[in-house]
């Protein structure tokens, strides 16, 4: 099931997680072996770069192990995991799952949250929210389920899950999913990107929305 999982870093002798910010918006978190220090930084909802906090020593934590750290973690989801420690224990294998988990927190199997992130990766192997737009808004044009939907005055919400909804259980093959795990991988793929994976689509609905109330 699908865990955030630490990565480590090459820059400095750390491990790294994205998690939401006590002060809001979405974070790079760095964690070294030889300090109780943390290293946090804020992610830019403009530029998509990391932004060390005035607390974060520049010396222990520098920009080149933010962006690495912004670079590995691209995909994953918001760390869970409470009171984690960059111990040796932790850079010799890999963070085990807790039992402190809630069962809806972890619904989805990480391999079909992988083939997701696999199917939407550019040739140099970054996740493209761009490529996730086009493909969406593909689909959505040329699906007459959404134009139903559009007919029927359904929310802009409510057609743009059905899309995303219909393009997982199509990437990764499996129509049992449920609604609630289907909930709950829209709300990760949103959940990676600072600006909002779903800009382009939302718009599109708009317009799309806009365009039949006009008939």
């Amino acid at each position: 099931m699908i865990r955030t999982k630490a990565v480590k870093l090459t820059a400095i002798p750390a491990i790294a997680f994205r998690q939401k910010l006590t002060a809001g918006g979405s974070g790079i978190t760095i964690l070294r072996s030889d300090t109780k220090q943390p290293g946090i930084a804020s992610i830019s909802t403009k530029t998509g770069e990391a932004i060390p906090n005035k607390q974060t020593d520049l010396k222990l934590y520098p920009q080149e192990a933010f962006a690495e750290a912004m670079e590995l973690t691209r995909g994953l989801p918001y760390k869970k995991q409470k009171n984690i420690k960059a111990n040796e224990k932790l850079f010799m294998e890999e963070h085990k799952e807790e039992n402190e988990f809630k069962e809806e927190e972890v619904i989805i199997d990480s391999n079909e949250y992988q083939m997701i992130i696999d199917r939407y990766s550019d040739k140099n192997g970054k996740l493209s929210y761009d490529l996730m737009n086009k493909d969406f808004i593909k689909f959505a044009k040329s699906s007459s389920t959404v134009r139903e939907m559009i007919a029927e005055k359904k929310s802009a919400a409510a057609i743009r899950n059905y899309i995303i909804s219909h393009k997982i259980k199509n990437i990764t093959g499996n129509d049992k999913l449920t609604s609630k795990e289907l909930k709950k991988m829209v709300e990760l793929l949103d959940e990676v990107s600072p600006k909002g994976v779903y800009k382009e689509l939302n718009s599109e609905i708009r317009k799309m929305i806009g365009s039949d109330k006009k008939k």
